[in-house]
């Protein structure tokens, strides 16, 4: 069985990045897109950061286009637009899939983890999230209506 910390992404720039970079942290992995309706939330998400970051949290972003393509970019179109609209400092990831045949190994894990609504393994859309404690576990899978700001007590509780 595999854990957390056997997987590797590419970041946005398309370097490897073992994701045991982040063994020991608090991590929260949301499957991101630029033109949804949910897309104001990278606000919160970068507030949550910089808040607790020093703390031990780490959001990671993972750009998704399989929902109403609403992540049409390549990835310095991705990045550009996380800079340059909500100042986004946590680590993204290149565009993935999270769904399906070619779905990231890494998401596929973490569905598996924390199933959805009557156990589905799917996630339903954009700015789905994963809360995952120090140790690797993933405590909860977030709805993609849940706004950062009402899971930051459960962050701060785990740190």
């Amino acid at each position: 069985m595999s854990t957390l910390y056997d997987f590797v992404a590419h970041d946005i720039s398309g370097r490897e990045v073992p994701i045991r970079a982040y063994r020991g942290k608090v991590l929260l992995i949301v499957n991101t897109a630029s033109q949804c309706g949910f897309t104001p939330q990278y606000e919160g998400l970068e507030a949550l950061y910089t808040d607790l970051r020093q703390k031990g949290l780490v959001v990671l972003g993972f750009p998704c286009n399989q929902f109403g393509r609403q992540e049409p970019g390549d990835a310095a179109e991705i990045a550009s637009f996380c800079k340059l609209t909500y100042d986004v400092t946590f680590p993204m990831f290149a565009k993935i899939d999270v769904n399906g045949p070619q779905a990231s190994p890494l998401f596929a894990w973490l569905t598996k983890q924390a199933p959805g609504l009557f156990g589905s393994q799917r996630i339903k859309w954009n700015f789905t999230k994963f809360l995952v404690d120090r140790n690797g576990k993933v405590l909860k899978r977030f709805a993609p209506s849940t706004k950062p700001a009402a899971i930051r007590s459960k962050i701060e509780q785990i740190l």
